[in-house]
């Protein structure tokens, strides 16, 4: 059985060797076999050059392909490992033509797992956790209001005046920020057409507390099903989020104001100027520390009094082992590949994993490469 690892960009990098170094086989295939070999060929012993083709030809039944290339990549990876009668695993989100490839998978007996990097990834586990945790709790009811907040985000471990740095090139933070976002807000769904519409503030229960900006990404709406939200069940707030420093909505306004009047190529061509000039004002530099922090919380109310209300939160930096984003990002690839390899993912698509084992795994994993992980009672 060989794992087919497509990409050894930043955030592909600590999963991909602790796999090497674990003895398994592994073909690592890179658009620049010279970067890859620069990341990892110290320790790998088959580098190729991506080529789908290629690719193909050297997958064989029972083969794992991991793609960590751009999400363009991700369903003609799926559908060679369907055809081939191998499993695929990405850190993406699952993308409506992924979710269409259900039937064929399960028809071929593969596995097609994604969305098990950091977010989403980790902060899917959590929230099955919790979700667990607060179904075997004394406190459940199916009449009892929830509230659901997911928030996540990398921010420079040493602040600077932007309030954001960057870990690759911020074109994909830029084309983000044009995109809508829906979730519930007071029993209602809330969409805004830019994050700036919604901006809040949310108070992390670290050690030390701490104030973010916080604002909805995405559409969360979808998640409720994935997390075990019943039809019926009172939902007050439900929102997966991303999370940055104080003081950033300020520090990038005039971003924001620029980005509202882009459009079309020209304004394609306008991201890629701002990114270049972005990448050369706040990239972090070598051997800086970034973070991230992840908060996942559930709070249930009767008759608007609190009877359950838990948060998990992570906070990360990077040290000597590299940036906490590419360990966080790529360590639970890796594990996701370990769980299929094993056949204890079943087949067809799916997202980070919600049987209890897996869910512990993962956690014991996040509590390795984490600094500071915790469930916070807030109750008491």
């Amino acid at each position: 059985m060989t794992i087919h690892w497509c990409g050894t960009g930043l955030s592909a990098i600590p999963g991909l060797r602790s796999l090497i170094a674990d003895g398994h086989k592994i073909t690592v295939w890179n658009r620049t076999v010279d970067k890859a070999r620069e990341a990892v060929g110290d320790i790998a012993e088959d580098i190729r050059a991506f080529d789908l083709d290629a690719v193909a030809e050297a997958t064989e039944k029972g083969d794992v392909i991991v793609s960590m290339l751009p999400a363009d990549w991700h369903v003609p990876l799926a559908e060679l490992a369907i055809a081939k009668g191998a499993h695929f695993v990405s850190s993406s989100y699952i993308a409506p033509e992924m979710r269409a490839l259900d039937d064929s998978a399960r028809t071929a007996g593969v596995a097609l797992v994604n969305e098990v990097g950091l977010d989403p990834g980790i902060d899917h586990v959590m929230a099955h956790w919790l979700m667990a945790d607060y179904r075997a709790s004394a406190a459940y009811n199916p009449k009892n209001t929830l509230s659901f907040l997911s928030y996540c985000g990398g921010v420079p471990k040493i602040s600077n005046a932007f309030r954001y740095k960057f870990s690759w090139a911020p074109a994909g933070v830029l084309k983000a920020l044009r995109s809508p976002s829906r979730s519930i807000r007071d029993f209602t769904e809330f969409e805004v057409k830019r994050p700036w519409d919604a901006i809040s503030h949310y108070t992390a229960p670290l050690p030390q507390p701490e104030s973010f900006e916080v604002y909805p990404n995405r559409d969360s709406v979808p998640f409720m099903a994935e997390y075990g939200f019943e039809q019926g069940w009172p939902v007050k707030e439900f929102v997966r989020g991303t999370l940055r420093l104080n003081g950033w909505a300020d520090a990038w306004s005039d971003i924001f104001a620029e980005i509202e009047t882009l459009e079309g190529p020209e304004g394609d061509a306008r991201i890629a100027e701002m990114s270049a000039d972005l990448w050369k004002k706040n990239a972090y530099d070598d051997g800086e520390p970034d973070r991230v922090v992840l908060c996942v919380d559930l709070k249930a109310e009767d008759h608007g009094k609190p009877v359950y209300h838990k948060t998990y939160v992570m906070d990360a930096w990077g040290d000597a082992r590299g940036t906490a984003m590419a360990r966080l990002v790529s360590e639970p690839v890796a594990l996701a590949v370990k769980a299929v390899m094993a056949h204890e993912i079943p087949a067809g698509v799916s997202a980070a994993p919600k049987d209890p084992k897996l869910v512990a795994r993962w956690m014991e994993l996040v509590d390795r490469l984490a600094q500071h992980l915790q469930v916070v009672d807030q109750l008491r």
